[in-house]
Order: C-alpha cells, then structure tokens, then sequence
C-alpha cells in the first residue's frame, strides 16, 4: 500500500506512525503531509527519513490510503480532493462523521460500512464515542439497547498539545503548594487557563467542548454518533461530558437500558468477549494510556430502570480513540 499520514507532525500523527510500524502495515511507500508550517521537516519512517510535505501544494496522486488528522476545516478543505486522486481517506476529524455519504466505523463493531463509501471517505469517531462503542455493541446484540445514561470523563489531550501543555505548566507552578488546594483553592485563581475555562491541575471542569445550545459539541457528538456506529437512529441518550485534570486516557460511566433481560455475569461473559475490550477490576486512564484495550469494569445490574447494566470502561483517546481505530480500518480495507 502507499499510504499518506497528513498531519504526521501532530499527537495523533505522531502515534499513527508508529501504530503502523508495530503492526506492520503493508507499506510499499510513505507520505507525510502536514501545514507550510511543518513542511520541509524530516520524520524517520524505519530506516528512512521521509522530508514532510506542504498539504496545500502537494500532488496526492499515486496514494492508496490516507490517513487524516489535520482537522475538521482543513479536512473539508482536503479530503475529497486527496480522494478524487485516487485514495481512500480515513479521516479522524468531526467534519464528515455525520454526512450521510460517509460511513462512521469503529474496527470490530460495524465493519461492513466501509464497503459503502461513496465520497471516498471513511470517518473515525470522536475519542469519547470510541472507548464505549465495543462494549455496548455486543451487549445491543444480545439484549436490544434502548437507553443510556452516560458521564464522560476526558482528559485535557482531548483538546490537543495546547491542553497538555497547559495542565503542565499548571502543575508546575503549584508545585510543592499543590496539597494545599486541599484547604485553599483561591491558590488555583492565577494558574494560566486559556485552553479550558478552569484551571484543570487537580480540578474537573463540569463542561468539555462549546456550548452549541444547552449542551456542549462533545455531548452532541457522543449521542449523534452512538446512533450512527449503533445503527440506533432512535437509540435515547443522555450524556454529560466532563473534563478532568488527567492527560491521556478518556473513562465514561454508562448507565444502560435495555429491551430483554440480561445479567451482569451474562454482560461481563459478552464484554470480555469483544473485540479491543479487556475487563479489569478497577479500569483507569493509568491503565488504558498507551494501551490497545479498551478497559471495563464495574458491571454490575442498575435496578433504577428496566433491564439494566451499569459499567465503566476507560480509553486511550489518542491510541484507540484515534490512532489505532484509523490504523485498523485500514487494515480492513487491506
């Protein structure tokens, strides 16, 4: 395959290249492609060190699939563009995930949307979506899912360098004052907070996203494309997203109903079971980050509804919830 990372230059470009050394995707020939501001570097691809070009200017001919991280604005600007060329783009933006045209597939739970892909383009889901779609995948296969109740919890690389670098610097600064937040939390007043609307250091943000309406992108996006990867158009779904001071690894506590009956020991049988899921007593982001698994446990029967089963699973969101899933479709299309 002649295969194009666009955005190689970035976290998730970053991680795809090596996802794709480690499991040995079938390369003939590598491209990198990034912003003028990128362009002209070298980035190693085994023994070779491949020189980055400009996305704007490049000729995308002669490639058989690319993967994209460069954006959703950038991604309207490319992608059907590097797809008239010749390549199928597995694009890991928001901005095709709900074009009707373009399927919405996470590896190992609706493979066979891919074979429908009229503009060229498959769509990867948002990181949050990513981590929960495997386990409840399986358990609406056995029980028919009618209703979730959904908390995320993600982590400040989910808004990208800017986010971790600025939660490092946070953290740096507090420093040895950082224990007496516990007393005094005015100390968190003068921390730089430009990327998330709160200080993250030691803190949660009980919003994750832009306010569409009375509810966040990142909530409109969780419901939407849990519908779509589901192929649930009515599936009921609340959902609140909440940032954390964690850098990688996003967790969801999953409150789910469903039409007939089924037990937490049948629940934990089918998730142990599912494809990139791994079940663990206590699942966290520690556990998931640079991890290929996606991690559940506490599952467990809600008797607050009809038919219900509560658990929590944690993620990597650059690996799984990026990364690996675009690897993984292309390695689907192989």
């Amino acid at each position: 395959m002649r295969v194009g990372v666009f955005g190689a230059t970035g976290q998730v470009g970053a991680v795809t290249r090596a996802i794709l050394a480690e499991r040995g995707f079938p390369v003939e020939e590598m491209r990198y492609f990034a912003s003028s501001r990128s362009a002209g570097r070298t980035l190693s691809w085994k023994n070779d060190e491949i020189t980055v070009e400009d996305v704007a200017t490049a000729d995308f001919a002669g490639l058989d699939v690319a993967l994209t991280s460069i954006g959703a604005a950038a991604s309207k600007e490319y992608a059907e563009r590097v797809a008239a060329a010749g390549a199928v783009v597995i694009d890991n933006s928001s901005a095709w995930r709900m074009d009707p045209r373009v399927p919405l597939v996470v590896a190992g739970v609706n493979d066979h949307a891919i074979a429908d892909r009229p503009k060229g383009i498959i769509a990867n889901p948002n990181c949050t979506t990513m981590v929960a779609m495997s386990a409840l995948k399986v358990l609406d296969r056995e029980a028919g899912l009618r209703r979730m109740v959904v908390s995320t919890y993600q982590c400040v690389s989910g808004a990208g360098g800017a986010g971790v670098d600025e939660l490092a610097e946070q953290v740096a600064k507090l420093g040895d004052q950082a224990s007496a937040l516990a007393f005094d939390g005015s100390l968190a007043r003068d921390l730089p907070a430009k990327v998330f609307p709160v200080p993250m250091a030691f803190n949660i943000a009980p919003i994750a996203g832009q306010l569409v309406d009375d509810e966040t992108n990142e909530e409109h996006k969780f419901r939407n494309e849990s519908r779509k990867i589901l192929e649930l158009p009515d599936l009921k779904v609340a959902v609140t997203c909440v940032r954390v001071g964690v850098f990688t690894g996003h967790s969801l506590s999953i409150n789910a109903e469903f039409a007939r009956p089924v037990t937490a020991e049948r629940a934990r049988e089918l998730i142990a079971a599912a494809p990139g899921v791994e079940l663990a007593d206590i699942p966290t982001p520690h556990m998931a980050a640079g991890a290929d698994p996606c991690y559940v446990g506490r599952v467990r029967a809600d008797s607050s509804g009809e038919n219900g089963i509560a658990f929590f699973v944690s993620g990597d969101n650059l690996r799984k919830g990026a990364a690996l899933n675009g690897v993984e479709i292309a390695e689907l299309l192989v």
